[in-house]
Formats: C-alpha cells, structure tokens, sequence
C-alpha cells in the first residue's frame, strides 16, 4: 500500500514524500539516533576473498581524522517519509555525550561510490528477474558521476562489475548472473566493504539483496561487524524472504541485515511481496539522495585509536508528527 503526503500548514517545514516505504510490508528494521563518519584515505589497497584459500584476509581498521568529524544523517517521519527542509538549529550532535558545536551543515547530492551486493545463490532462481529489476530502478536514482561495483555471491562472492560510471555495464552483466549454490553473505559484504577503499568518493555505500541467511561463509557475523564499524560506509539492505523458512540461517536471515545495516546509519527492508522490490530500490537510491551532512570538530579531540562514540539529537519545529533519526553508532581515532 503506498500511502500519500501529509500536509502540515503554517509550518516553515516542509515534509518531502520521497520514500513511502511500502506500507507494513516494508518496514525498516531498526531507528537509531547515532552517527555515521565520513573520512578516510580512499586509496587504501583491499584484500580479495579467494576460495582456494581457507585463510581469512585481515585488514586493517580505519581511521578517521579528529580535525573535522562529517555526520551524514537520514531523517524520516513515522510513515518512512523522508523529511527535508530541516536547518542547522534542528540538530544537536554529541560525542562520549559531550555536546559539539557543528561547523558545518549542508543537504548537498554529492557523487557516491556504491557497491551492489547480489544474491546468485540457489534460492533466487524465481526472484532474480525482479531483483535485477530492483537494480535498474535503484540505477535510475543514480547521480551520473556516481561510480559502482557489484560483487555476486552464492557459494563465494565474485567481483562481478569492477568500479565504473557506467549503468549500462552493470545492468548487461547482471543479465548473465545465472542462480546455483548456497549463500556466502557475509563474505561478500565483508569484500564489499574492503572494496570501498578503493573509492573515488568520500561517502560510500553497499545496496545489498537478498533472500536468505547466510549458510556458506568463512566470515563470522562477528567479522562483519567488527570491519563495518572501522570503515565508513552506509549499507542498506533488501530482504525477499519466503513466508516458511527451510533452514535456521534463513530464519535468521532478516535480523542479520538488520542488525549489520544498522550499524552504519543505513537500513533494511524485509518483503513479503517479490513485486515491491524494485520499488524499494528506487526509494532507498532516493534516500541517499536526501540525507543531511553534518560537520565538528571535536571539542577534546584525541589520536587515541579508540571508539568515539556520537549521537544527533533532533530538534523538531513543533507540530510534526514523531521523526526517526538513522545515522552511525561512532568512529575510531586515529592514533598518529
């Protein structure tokens, strides 16, 4: 069901119907009020995920620089509208619960480094028309100097699609991406997330789908978890899940894209309907579109290597309706 705007008058607000997330059916999974950090050296060598090997690749954490914390922050009503038109006043940001005066504040649509993470496993053979589907439409949102990679996987993941500005590129190799095997998630998000340091572009993120739980991986959740919170990336993630799950890992799929997704400001959608996939692709592209970035410097900046962590305050004009905040839980110093 997709459900119409909400009119507010008199106010100097303006609510922005960019995402109508699909009535109950799709609904985000999580609403956190903490913060995503935006810097890094971009041009970090990344390790690939080999399946001859059955070592894991270990990389090293990143961070960030104190001088200028960057806080890109997505805010929505309680119908997952976005809302825009906010202002520099609406916001308050705090670091290890110290209030920080903000520096900078800006809603500009700047150039992505975006890595798609698509499910080829077994399971997708009857959903992988509409999930191509959902990339073409997440595509169409695209900012033409944004830049893209795709990373497939079923029993490992594959860089299908190296960095390139090209949609038409990554739409015609999808086409050949042909369902069999089990499903290696973790192990693609974590090369996803490694293959970020190479981007061009300083905000980055990972559009993942999928329809099951992990079953195929030599990443721990753990792994995962620990690499999404040293890296500076926002990830989203899409759901196509059957109404009986086979397997535990499937029944635990959903609250595992959750639960990572949320780490880093993004979100997941669970679906119950193949048809609202596209749908949902085109409105998240719209999300990254849309979203506030916050500036500090930190008011007792410290080289200290440890994690820092943030939460934004939201500061409402009065008479809207009850706002979610999605945004990082903190950052990691640097230590020189």
């Amino acid at each position: 069901m997709h459900r119409g705007a909400h009119t507010f008058k008199n106010l100097p607000l303006v609510l922005a119907i960019a995402i109508s997330l699909l009535g109950t059916r799709s609904v985000s999974q999580t609403s956190l009020s903490d913060v995503h950090v935006d810097s890094r050296d971009v041009h970090a060598s990344t390790p690939a995920i080999k399946s001859s090997s059955p070592q894991k690749e270990i990389i090293t954490p990143l961070k960030v620089d104190v001088d200028l914390v960057l806080v890109p922050v997505t805010v929505t009503d309680d119908s997952h509208r976005i809302v825009l038109g906010l202002d520099k006043e609406n916001f308050q940001v705090f670091e290890n619960k110290q209030s920080q005066p903000l520096q900078t504040f800006s809603r500009t649509d700047m150039p992505i480094s975006i890595g798609l993470i698509f499910d080829t496993s077994g399971s997708m053979s009857t959903k992988i028309d509409r999930a191509r589907e959902a990339v073409t439409a997440f595509l169409k949102t695209a900012n033409p100097q944004d830049e893209f990679f795709v990373i497939t996987f079923a029993d490992t993941p594959t860089g299908l699609v190296d960095f390139t500005t090209s949609t038409e590129e990554v739409q015609n190799k999808l086409l050949f991406a042909t369902p069999r095997g089990m499903t290696s998630l973790l192990d693609a998000i974590y090369l996803g997330v490694s293959k970020l340091r190479q981007a061009q572009y300083s905000k980055k993120a990972l559009l993942i789908i999928s329809d099951g739980g992990d079953n195929h991986s030599r990443y721990t959740e753990r792994d995962v978890k620990n690499i999404v919170k040293e890296s500076d990336v926002m990830i989203y993630g899409i759901g196509v899940y059957d109404r009986y799950f086979r397997t535990e890992e499937e029944r635990l799929g959903p609250g595992l894209l959750s639960d990572i997704s949320e780490l880093t400001g993004g979100r997941s959608f669970s679906l119950d309907n193949l048809n609202d996939l596209p749908d949902v692709a085109s409105k998240i592209g719209v999300e990254l579109r849309n979203q506030y970035v916050l500036g500090y410097r930190p008011t007792k900046a410290a080289r200290d290597g440890k994690w820092h962590k943030i939460k934004v305050k939201l500061l409402a004009p009065k008479g809207l309706p009850p706002l979610q905040v999605y945004a990082r839980q903190g950052y990691y110093a640097r230590t020189e």
